[in-house]
C-alpha cells in the first residue's frame, strides 16, 4: 500500500516533525489563550494581557512537544517501513505504540507499558476510521446494476388476470 501523497521516508520525519509542531504550535496557541484570559484578573485589558502572556510562554513548549512526538513516530516508522519492506497499517500502528513507550520511559516500567498500549490502541483506531472511510467511499463508485427499460426483457409471457 504505498503512499503517494507523502513524502519519501527520510523527508517524511522533517515533513511530519514540521506539521506536528505547526499543529501544538495553532492548538496550544488557542488553548493557551483561552486559559490565559480565564486566569487573569478581571478586567478586559488585564485579560487580554494575561492571554497573550499565556500564549508567548506555553505555545513554544507545546509545539516543541508535539514536534519531538511527531519527529519520533515518524522516525519509528521510517524504520519500520525500511525493517519490513512494506507499508501498512501495522507500521503505524507499531510506531504508535513504540512512541509512547519511548517518551514515558523515565516515568519507568509501568508508566512506559501503559503509554505503550494508550499509543498503540490510539493508532489502531486512527488506522481503522481510515481504512473504513476509504471502503466506504470506494463503495461509491461500484457501478449500479443494470435497470431493466423494457418489461418484455424480463421473458415469459405477462398475466394480466
Amino acid at each position: 500500500m504505498e503512499e503517494y501523497t507523502r513524502e519519501p521516508c527520510p523527508w517524511r520525519i522533517v515533513d511530519d516533525c514540521g506539521g506536528a509542531f505547526t499543529m501544538g504550535l495553532i492548538g496550544g496557541g488557542v488553548f493557551q489563550a483561552i486559559k490565559g484570559f480565564r486566569n487573569a484578573p478581571s478586567g478586559l485589558s488585564k485579560r487580554f494581557q494575561g492571554s497573550i502572556a499565556s500564549v508567548t510562554q506555553r505555545s513554544p513548549i507545546i509545539a516543541g512537544n508535539f514536534a519531538v512526538w511527531g519527529g519520533m513516530f515518524s522516525t519509528i516508522d521510517c524504520t519500520l517501513v525500511h525493517i519490513r519492506k512494506k507499508e501498512d497499517p501495522w507500521n503505524s500502528i507499531i510506531s504508535g505504540a513504540a512512541t509512547g513507550g519511548i517518551l514515558a520511559a523515565r516515568n519507568g516500567v509501568p508508566a512506559m507499558a501503559g503509554s505503550a498500549f494508550i499509543g498503540g490502541v490510539l493508532l489502531a483506531l486512527i488506522e481503522g476510521i481510515g481504512i473504513l472511510m476509504t471502503r466506504i467511499q470506494a463503495d461509491q463508485f461500484q457501478p449500479a446494476p443494470p435497470t431493466l427499460e423494457d418489461p418484455a426483457q424480463l421473458g415469459g409471457s405477462p398475466n394480466y388476470n
